[in-house]
């Protein structure tokens, strides 16, 4: 029964990670109406994979290597991912119509400055979120394996080229 919950829970988040995907496409129309110019195109499908990724091997591993529920690691992983999610509703939600999953600069939109992002100390706080969601989402029903390879390949993708990429689109701005 707890795989049947479990694969619930991810069918969910892919069904939220579309919605995500609508509203961004919305938001990068504009932004490129507005005369918007794209950073980062070339790392963007690897982010999509690697997402994409993170969702399919964590039912492919509780599935296929039958990793257990264990509820004292379980219950604290979902409460961990659902407040990543409330968290990336406060980031979109503060972000508004510059929200999007690309990186793209408006002349003259401005840095936002409110919610997370009015704190200096917490440059980037969509991409901390994803990756405490990256471990917690997996490790609710043990998919230890997928947690640590998101992990290691999340922080190549953000620290190597996502954070430099979204850093130099920003002086833009200033």
């Amino acid at each position: 029964m707890s795989v049947i919950l479990y694969v619930a829970l991810i069918l969910a988040t892919g069904g939220e990670r579309i919605f995500e995907l609508i509203v961004s496409r919305r938001n990068a129309a504009a932004a490129f109406a507005r005369g918007g110019t794209e950073y980062g195109q070339r790392h963007f499908p690897w982010m999509v994979a690697l997402h994409t990724g993170l969702l399919l091997a964590s039912v492919a591993e509780v599935v296929l290597l039958q990793r257990p529920f264990i509820p004292a690691l379980g219950w604290p992983m979902l409460a961990i991912a659902l407040l990543c999610q409330v968290g990336r509703y406060w980031i979109i939600r503060s972000l508004g119509s510059q929200w999007n999953t690309r990186v793209i600069v408006v002349p003259g939109a401005g840095r936002v400055a409110r919610g997370p992002y009015r704190w200096a100390w917490l440059p980037h706080p969509n991409y901390l979120l994803v990756a405490v969601e990256g471990i917690a989402l997996p490790l609710v029903h043990t998919a230890w394996v997928t947690a640590l390879a998101f992990t290691v390949l999340n922080a190549v993708l953000l620290l190597g080229f996502r954070i430099p990429t979204e850093n130099r689109a920003l002086r833009q701005l200033a």
